[in-house]
């Protein structure tokens, strides 16, 4: 287990600056500050429900970083990935639900922001790192209460979105999300299965359920990757981390991230089953399953963002998403 502090004067002994800051690539709502200890750049993320509302839209009380570090799985991480995490304070405001998280600054070397693709061997080392990262922790069981599978699949649902919009303070992202299900339901030919399963995504999560299960960081976009100059995968903010499959992993990776791919879906996809089995994981008798039934998963997801974008990514995740129906 990892020493945790009680308090921000403990996690922060020794800071001399404090600043806000704010990256174009966070959109969860949390405060996040750059902070100097002993001369070294660090930054310094608060997290707590009544902030965040990721948070609150997968049932978030405990904040999932903390009981990651707390429980000690991130000192667990394949040598490949590098969390930054270095310290963190927990119990703190309302209800002492809130935690802070103390980060090296690792801004020099993370992807930049913008739509364009990266280069082709980063892209390739994210997917290799992503399959060291489910091949290490292979049959993951959960025993800290994390992530559940179900609330991978409810984050976006009608009932979360018509809340946080309510909201005085309403979040972009959610009131984005909500103008995106409603063009989804005019201009889907898959609207009425994908809404079904937007509410009620038990067939999913049990079909999924049924294929192999590793640990999940859960975020894998482009804003919270970054390389190393020795090569080391950077992979910051670790709030939706659970069990599941790791073809649901990859099925977000290529959802979140598909303007910056410097190749094809159908590449991405088959370098990281490559990896996978490079690091150890037989394929057979699953794989297919479980990228299909992904697949469809990620559309229950971001079917609202894919609607809002161009017709031909709409499209492509449809045709996919056909096929995972098929297994249910």
């Amino acid at each position: 287990m990892s020493a945790t502090a009680t308090s921000l004067d403990e996690l922060l002994a020794g800071a001399t600056e404090r600043t806000a800051m704010k990256s174009a690539d966070s959109k969860s709502g949390a405060v996040m500050e750059r902070v100097r200890i002993d001369g070294e750049p660090f930054v310094l993320k608060h997290l707590h429900v009544d902030d965040d509302w990721i948070q609150r839209c997968t049932g978030d009380l405990g904040c999932r970083p903390a009981v990651l570090w707390r429980a000690g799985v991130l000192d667990d991480l394949p040598a490949c990935i590098d969390h930054a995490t270095v310290g963190m304070a927990t119990g703190l405001g309302r209800n002492g639900w809130g935690a802070a998280l103390l980060m090296r600054d690792v801004g020099p070397w993370l992807v930049p922001e913008g739509d364009e693709a990266i280069p082709l061997d980063q892209e390739l080392r994210f997917l290799d790192h992503m399959a060291a990262l489910h091949a290490h922790l292979w049959g993951w069981v959960d025993a800290i209460d994390l992530m559940p599978a179900n609330h991978r699949y409810l984050c976006f649902c009608a009932a979360n979105m018509a809340t946080e919009t309510a909201r005085p303070d309403a979040e972009p992202v959610p009131r984005i999300a909500t103008e995106g299900w409603a063009r989804f339901e005019s201009v889907s030919a898959l609207a009425s299965e994908v809404l079904e399963l937007r509410g009620a995504p038990w067939p999913l999560v049990d079909a999924l359920d049924a294929t192999p299960q590793t640990f999940l960081h859960g975020d894998w976009k482009m804003g919270n990757l970054g390389s190393h100059p020795d090569g080391r995968t950077i992979l910051i903010d670790w709030a939706v981390s659970g069990r599941g499959s790791p073809a649901s992993e990859l099925a977000w990776y290529l959802s979140l991230n598909a303007a910056r791919l410097p190749h094809s879906k159908e590449d991405a996809i088959d370098a990281y089953a490559s990896s996978l089995r490079g690091h150890g994981i037989a394929t057979d008798g699953w794989w297919e399953a479980a990228l299909d039934l992904a697949l469809l998963g990620g559309l229950v997801q971001f079917g609202w963002e894919k609607a809002l974008g161009d017709r031909n990514e709409l499209a492509w995740w449809e045709d996919r998403a056909r096929a995972g129906l098929a297994r249910l």
